[in-house]
Formats: C-alpha cells, sequence, structure tokens
C-alpha cells in the first residue's frame, strides 16, 4: 500500500506538478541560455564603450566618419579604389 502511494506521489511530483522536474530541467536551460545571452551583450557593450571612449577624440572621430561613411570636407575629393578581388562581379 504505501509502495503504491509512494510510487503514485513521485510520479505526480515528476511529471503533472505544477513545479515537475521537468518544468525545472526547462527553466535551467532557458537560465543558461539567457546567462550566455547576457555574458554575449555584456562583451558587446565593453567593446561599443571603448570605440566611444577612442571617438571622444576629434581627430578619431574624423578618421571614423571618412572611413566608414566616406564623409569629406569641403573641396576635397575623395577615390574610393576597388580591387579585383573584393569585387562582386564574375570575370569570364
Amino acid at each position: 500500500m504505501y509502495v503504491m502511494v509512494l510510487t503514485a506521489f513521485l510520479i505526480w511530483m515528476i511529471f503533472f506538478d505544477t513545479n515537475s522536474m521537468l518544468i525545472h530541467q526547462e527553466l535551467k536551460k532557458e537560465i543558461k541560455k539567457l546567462e550566455k545571452t547576457q555574458d554575449f551583450l555584456n562583451k558587446e557593450i565593453s567593446k561599443d564603450k571603448k570605440i566611444i571612449e577612442k571617438l571622444s577624440n576629434k581627430e578619431e572621430l574624423e578618421k571614423f566618419a571618412r572611413e566608414e561613411y566616406y564623409l569629406k570636407k569641403k573641396n576635397e575629393e575623395i577615390y574610393l579604389i576597388e580591387y579585383e578581388d573584393s569585387l562582386k562581379i564574375e570575370i569570364p
């Protein structure tokens, strides 16, 4: 009798209860996934902080604007040089 009640109780706690072991395992997996995401985002934040610190210098900001956005000063010309291996066209 005790064995049957204990078995039924264990089955209920493992599979059917709102706090079952299966739900706990799923939640642990989700927590690990979220912790990995948090670590990745913290690394990205530290990279961005370094970039912001670097761009606080006027010369570095100008260099970044020229390289990334092809900005220029008045009366200045910009030439973009592309190499054959960087082009996305097929050469027969």
